[in-house]
């Protein structure tokens, strides 16, 4: 683990695309010290084999990995899709939209710019509040999975379309 140690010790961002069954562990492997003030953009969902039981129904990954690693802004982005969408959203038929749950502002921020980066219009992104909101991001996964077998494709995402004004 060295050279993620190495790695994680001179990043200015970390992303953590790991199966969120194994997430925390690895971050530990890695050390708290050379995690510690990078900002970490979590996109794990914990799930079983068979994908039909999250790992932490009570919680989430996002959340864990906090708590394990308070000094290391985590904000949870982009695990409402398909790796294909997180990469490519203008490929979509429409606007969609990504999700920003954190508790540090400045970590949502530098998050926003980044996915301005892959493509995400700020008017796409939605922070929906504290760290506490990445369980419904996470939970997602599960009506995910019956969406992408209803359409018989993974390549899809969602928009949230508020009320129209008045």
């Amino acid at each position: 683990m060295e050279g993620l140690t190495e790695t994680a010790a001179h990043a200015e961002v970390l992303v953590n695309a790991t199966p969120g069954t194994v997430s925390v562990d690895l971050l530990r492997s890695i050390g708290a010290p050379a995690l510690a003030g990078t900002l970490l953009i979590d996109v794990g969902v914990g799930l079983s084999d068979d994908f039909t039981e999250l790992s932490h129904p009570n919680d989430s990954l996002a959340e864990r990995i906090q708590e394990a690693f308070p000094r290391t802004p985590v904000v949870k982005t982009l695990c409402t899709m398909d790796s294909t969408v997180m990469i490519a959203p203008g490929d979509l038929e429409g606007p969609s939209t990504v999700f920003l749950s954190g508790n540090d502002t400045e970590a949502k921020r530098t998050t926003g710019r980044l996915l301005t980066d892959l493509g995400w219009p700020p008017s796409s992104q939605l922070d929906i509040g504290d760290l506490t909101t990445a369980r419904g991001q996470e939970h997602f996964a599960l009506l995910f999975m019956g969406i992408a077998n209803g359409l018989g494709s993974h390549t899809f995402n969602i928009n949230v379309v508020p009320r129209a004004s008045a």
